[in-house]
């Protein structure tokens, strides 16, 4: 049962791969996370040695969403439905990540996303009017892939009941961050230019990953857990063109937003599971967030810095080598904070200035694990 129990709970412990729910861009980066340690459960209770665990697993996750609600601060923009102006993504994914296991304590993983994108808007095409007809770019290939070290920072050991588990990463612009497509600037008339940001399958940007994973059982039943992740990208911007073909107002010029920003984005998640033989329920909570400002390096370019808040049910199921599991995070509380871009025109023209965000209700995330 405890073997189980670990299993189980560090699958829901860790899967949190950066992925929101609309225009906010925190997208899937090669998010390898610890969710792939989820076979070698047996080394940190210390049950099994470490020569007899198997030392490369694979996890494959799927993950779809829609979004088309419009906010701009809290404020839910209802008209945007209503009129059929609203901006609408249809983001498919799949990721593939392969982790060996070097030791008790260390182990390297790779995480290779695979992308589709759809976008459909009235604003980039003929115009924001009701009535006009509806065109659609889209973008697909690899996103940016990630290489991460993981060390569990408490030994494994006989009668561990948690441990926690630090990672490192490198995020290398392996994505397209200049990808194009057709936009009709008039009912007879069409241009090729690079395609909104938040359906880009890469950023353009080389970048750091940190985060720290821990969990705690509680007795052979329930146990609970918590996420912390940041992703930082020291480049400003990209150098992509946010004019879909045109050509770039002076003011986009002046406030930096005629080209494309690689943001920073972070991510905290915690919960509590349920475990019955090999069957688990797990519900928790997720908060999601692109910056407006980063860490490192300069905040220039267009982005849409906000924030999700989700509850986030799911289940897994165990099948001899394989693990199953499925999850939903489902919107609560979506935000979309100010620019660097609405900032410098705030000061400017002493007029506050900020732009809107498109977000989903909810996500669906399904895949498995297998360890060989």
């Amino acid at each position: 049962m405890k073997r189980i129990l670990l299993s189980f709970l560090i699958i829901s412990l860790f899967y949190f791969k950066a992925n929101t729910q609309g225009c906010v861009a925190i997208r899937t980066v090669g998010g390898l996370n610890t969710m792939e340690h989820s076979m070698h459960t047996d080394t940190i209770s210390g049950m099994v040695p470490f020569k007899d665990i198997s030392k490369w697993d694979l996890n494959i996750s799927f993950r779809y969403f829609k979004s088309y609600k419009h906010f701009n601060g809290t404020d839910e923009q209802t008209q945007r439905v209503l009129d059929q102006t609203d901006v609408r993504n249809y983001s498919k994914s799949m990721n593939i990540a392969l982790l060996r296991s070097l030791n008790e304590q260390w182990s390297l993983g790779i995480d290779l996303p695979i992308i589709y994108n759809e976008r459909t808007s009235l604003y980039e095409h003929v115009g924001n009017v009701k009535g006009n007809p509806r065109f659609s770019t889209h973008s697909q290939g690899i996103g940016d892939v990630r290489i991460s070290a993981y060390k569990w920072l408490i030994h494994p050991k006989a009668g561990n009941k948690g441990n926690l588990l630090a990672g490192v990463g490198i995020k290398i612009p392996t994505g397209n961050y200049k990808a194009t497509d057709i936009f009709h600037y008039s009912l007879t008339a069409t241009r090729e230019g690079p395609v909104d940001q938040s359906i880009q399958p890469g950023d353009g940007g080389w970048g750091i990953s940190t985060e720290l994973n821990g969990f705690r059982q509680l007795n052979n039943t329930w146990s609970i857990y918590g996420n912390a992740y940041y992703l930082m990208n020291p480049k400003g911007n990209n150098g992509v063109s946010t004019t879909r073909g045109g050509v770039a107002t002076a003011s986009a010029i002046k406030y930096t937003s005629d080209v494309m920003s690689v943001p920073d984005q972070y991510l905290l998640r915690a919960g509590a599971n349920w475990t019955k033989k090999t069957f688990t329920l797990s519900m928790g909570a997720r908060y999601e967030c692109v910056p407006t400002f980063d860490l490192i390096g300069d905040n220039t370019g267009f982005r849409r810095p906000g924030r999700v808040i989700t509850a986030e049910p799911g289940a897994n199921y165990r099948y001899k080598k394989f693990n199953f599991y499925a999850y939903t995070p489902i919107s609560i509380f979506r935000e979309r904070n100010q620019s660097y871009p609405d900032i410098l025109k705030t000061l400017d023209t002493k007029t506050f200035s900020r732009g809107d965000a498109a977000f989903a209700d909810y996500a669906i995330n399904i895949g498995f694990g297998y360890r060989f």
